[in-house]
């Protein structure tokens, strides 16, 4: 039987750590990474240096008139695939850097598939287009804006693009050597590419999700009742974190089967809401 890395962080309990995993080394949060961004692009607004519903081609060369906002590609309903085009192969988005997504801007007319804010269609696509609008619109790479209006005002370090190699934590093959991880420092960065603790990951759902202190949660997060969450993977890991007034919680496993991660915190949380 194959012993899949786990580790749950939440109010219910203390922290669960199994089969290798470790809490305080660096693993792939997937789309985890999107309500992060989401959260840049508040910010921004907030301080007046963009409106959320600027048209995308006031900071990309996008055809004019497709009619998609920052508002759309934050919420999912800019009518754009979930995918890019020629995502493929072992490492799908290695060759998915700025020049292609350039490339992509240029059609996105010929690609959306429903008019922008007539229907919701996760999109990493989006995202990718959403972190490259708020770089040029601010002329700040974007891991300095997720540090100068994210991380550092809420004192949150382990948060990177490109954690140093012996701080990684990743799955292990047959033979037990580390899996090769998504290369995902290019245009898809945005969308799903960063790397965090499981510690600093539960701190950002803390102050992001319970204390608020950035303001109300940003539009990527997804809702369920009284539920406030999020999830991602990547090949070989994968991520649930949210929050409801009961509690919150963090699951991440070294296994790219998010619908398993999904379901261990979904039962975890009933566990602990029983009546």
């Amino acid at each position: 039987m194959i012993r899949v890395p786990l580790c749950v962080l939440s109010s219910f309990q203390a922290p669960l750590v199994r089969h290798g995993h470790d809490p305080d080394a660096f693993v792939q949060i997937g789309s985890l990474t999107k309500p992060l961004t989401a959260t840049v692009l508040t910010a921004l607004a907030a301080a007046g240096v963009l409106d959320l519903d600027d048209p995308l081609e006031k900071f990309l060369p996008a055809p004019s008139g497709t009619g998609i906002t920052l508002r759309h590609l934050a919420e999912h309903t800019s009518g754009l695939p979930r995918l890019p085009p020629g995502i493929r192969g072992r490492d799908p988005y290695a060759a998915f850097d700025a020049g292609a997504l350039d490339e992509v801007v240029r059609h996105l007319d010929t690609l959306t598939t429903a008019a922008p804010g007539s229907a919701e269609e996760y999109s990493n696509l989006g995202y990718a287009v959403l972190g490259a609008a708020l770089v040029a619109a601010t002329r700040t790479p974007y891991t300095e804006l997720l540090h100068r209006h994210v991380l550092d005002p809420l004192g949150v370090a382990d948060v990177a693009s490109e954690p140093a190699p012996d701080r990684r934590l990743c799955g292990r093959g047959l033979l037990g050597r580390p899996k090769r991880p998504w290369t995902m420092t290019g245009a898809i960065l945005p969308a799903g590419g960063l790397w965090a603790t499981p510690r600093a990951t539960a701190r950002l759902v803390t102050e992001l999700l319970v204390d608020r202190r950035l303001g109300e949660p940003a539009p990527a997060w997804q809702k369920a009742g009284d539920l406030l969450y999020h999830n991602g993977a990547t090949r070989d890991a994968s991520v649930f974190a949210g929050a409801f007034p009961q509690g919150w919680i963090l699951v991440h496993r070294l296994s790219g089967r998010s619908a398993a991660t999904d379901e261990l915190a979904v039962e975890t949380l009933r566990a602990f809401l029983k009546p």
